[in-house]
């Protein structure tokens, strides 16, 4: 993901956003992964440079900060996906509204900027974010797109908090979080894959089910513990994470 918001100061945005157009012009489509390009908030003199230049250098979604349904609204109804950024007391109010808009595909929380407006006072635990975190989570789900991105974790020699941030978030129904170096990415994809003993408990849970259900029974135990349709499809969601991988 190309930033042209916070870490670019602002007497560089005109160079920044050629720096982007240059990289993705020169990048071959073989080698390259997918390109996100954060633009500035709509309302901010750079906001509309920001989405043609994107726009015209290919790139694959918009990561749109301070989002709001409106501000969604601005970008207009074709052109890339878009990753709305809750990170406002109003965008925390319309995350729903927002997930539900027919160019986004993902919600990321940004939790600094929701904690510099709010008030919120980080904690070891992380509960200062369990209420942003689930609602996120839920009116994702409620939308029907896919779950959201957690918020980064700003300490970036801090992998024991790292990974711990991780657990908790997957815990509340995230399958990924932002990074800002990339020496974050494995502890992250490590945090959000299933673990070997998970793949093998979904396994037996899915066969036996289906044995179960050719012979006519709706119900079973596996391992003594029971087994229904919603616990067979978390089983499938652990093997459909595994498969991303």
């Amino acid at each position: 993901m190309a930033d042209l918001e916070d870490a670019v100061a602002q007497p560089e945005k005109d160079a920044a956003r050629a720096l982007v157009l240059e990289v993705f012009a020169t990048t071959p489509i073989a080698a390259r992964p997918l390109r996100l390009v954060r633009v500035n908030a709509v309302g901010t003199p750079f906001f509309a440079e920001d989405l043609a230049m994107a726009v015209s250098a290919g790139a694959d979604a918009i990561v749109l900060p301070k989002a709001t349904p409106d501000a969604v609204d601005e970008l207009g109804a074709g052109g890339p996906p878009i990753v709305a950024i809750v990170e406002t007391a109003q965008g925390v109010r319309q995350s729903y509204e927002m997930a539900a808009k027919q160019r986004v595909v993902a919600l990321q929380i940004g939790a600094v900027d929701l904690g510099a407006e709010v008030g919120l006072e980080s904690r070891p635990d992380g509960q200062e974010l369990v209420y942003v975190r689930s609602k996120v989570v839920l009116d994702s789900v409620a939308a029907g797109i896919r779950t959201p991105f957690d918020v980064v974790h700003v300490d970036i020699l801090d992998d024991e908090g790292l990974g711990a941030e991780c657990r908790l978030a997957r815990t509340l129904g995230f399958r990924g979080k932002a990074c800002i170096h990339p020496r974050q990415i494995a502890i992250v994809n490590g945090a959000f894959t299933p673990t070997g003993t998970e793949i093998e408990w979904a396994h037996r849970v899915v066969d036996a089910y289906e044995t179960a259900t050719a012979a006519g029974r709706g119900v079973l135990a596996v391992s003594g513990t029971m087994v229904d349709l919603p616990v067979v499809e978390r089983a499938r969601r652990v093997l459909a994470d595994a498969d991303r991988r």
